[in-house]
């Protein structure tokens, strides 16, 4: 797990990520994080389960949130719930990792803003005893129960098929030069990284050499508004005739851009919502 996860991430760090460097991290100001709510009717004597999210305004957590309270209401436990505002901001999450345990969680459901940055905070909760379930993405460590997530080097490559299959649809020749757009919600994120590799692996093997993916990735943090922005740029691309969405915000900014463009013929493959399955922990 450590090896594949050390070979992505080499993967994504080669490439350049416009938007995305460390420097406007550290510049950026990050909403705090609310104190941890119940989603459902709290009982004495029920085990208590923390959930921590990426995104509490995004509609795709709050999917997330509403299942983990119908499965609190169904299987007798305690749900309570919190998170960022913004999918990079993970000191939040350590912050909410601390506090979840501080609370006598009996287990932390967690989608890690930061694959790498958590991993030490996870490793510490973990090894006192606490179960750890990631959701969506996973962490650079093993010190987790379970990982419910997408496969995502799968659906990275069935992206780059299907992107290929309708250029081809369209009309683009084989010979024509064209440029191929991504955007990406969070480079920090292993579930991206892991969308980019498959991606990446199944273009360079099929895709025309004259068809060209830009080097210079759009990244939006999560932020629709910024999605928008970063479609805007892609959009003066004079031979761009295709973008990859990695993510919810990325596919719903370029869309509507799209849309707003009037550019009907272009190919649009991105992500809103993923079929989950289930990694058991070694």
């Amino acid at each position: 797990m450590k090896r594949i996860i050390a070979v992505l991430l080499s993967i994504v760090l080669s490439i350049s990520l416009t938007g995305c460097s460390e420097t406007k991290e550290q510049e950026q100001s990050f909403r705090p994080s609310p104190d941890f709510k119940p989603l459902n009717k709290t009982v004495d004597g029920r085990k208590n389960i923390y959930l921590i999210v990426k995104n509490l305004e995004s509609s795709y957590w709050k999917v997330m949130i509403e299942g983990a309270k119908a499965g609190g209401d169904d299987f007798q436990c305690n749900i309570y719930y919190s998170g960022t505002y913004v999918e990079t901001d993970w000191k939040e999450h350590e912050r909410l990792l601390d506090a979840a345990e501080d609370a006598g969680a009996d287990a932390i459901l967690l989608a890690p803003d930061d694959s790498v940055k958590l991993s030490g905070k996870i490793d510490e909760i973990y090894k006192r005893g606490t179960p750890i379930i990631f959701l969506d993405t996973i962490a650079n460590t093993d010190s987790y129960n379970v990982c419910y997530m997408t496969d995502n080097l799968m659906v990275g490559q069935q992206a780059a098929e299907e992107m290929m299959s309708q250029l081809k649809k369209s009309g683009v020749s084989e010979k024509e030069k064209i440029q191929i757009g991504l955007q990406l919600g969070a480079a920090s994120s292993q579930t991206i990284s892991e969308r980019l590799a498959g991606f990446f692996k199944y273009w360079s093997k099929n895709a025309p050499k004259s068809w060209e993916v830009i080097q210079d990735i759009e990244c939006n943090d999560g932020y629709l508004d910024k999605a928008e922005e970063c479609a805007e740029k892609m959009l003066k691309y004079p031979k761009l005739r295709g973008v990859f969405d990695t993510n919810n915000s990325s596919t719903r900014g370029f869309a509507k851009v799209v849309r707003d463009h009037k550019r009907k013929k272009l190919p649009e493959i991105g992500y809103c919502m993923a079929k989950f399955s289930r990694y058991q922990a070694k």
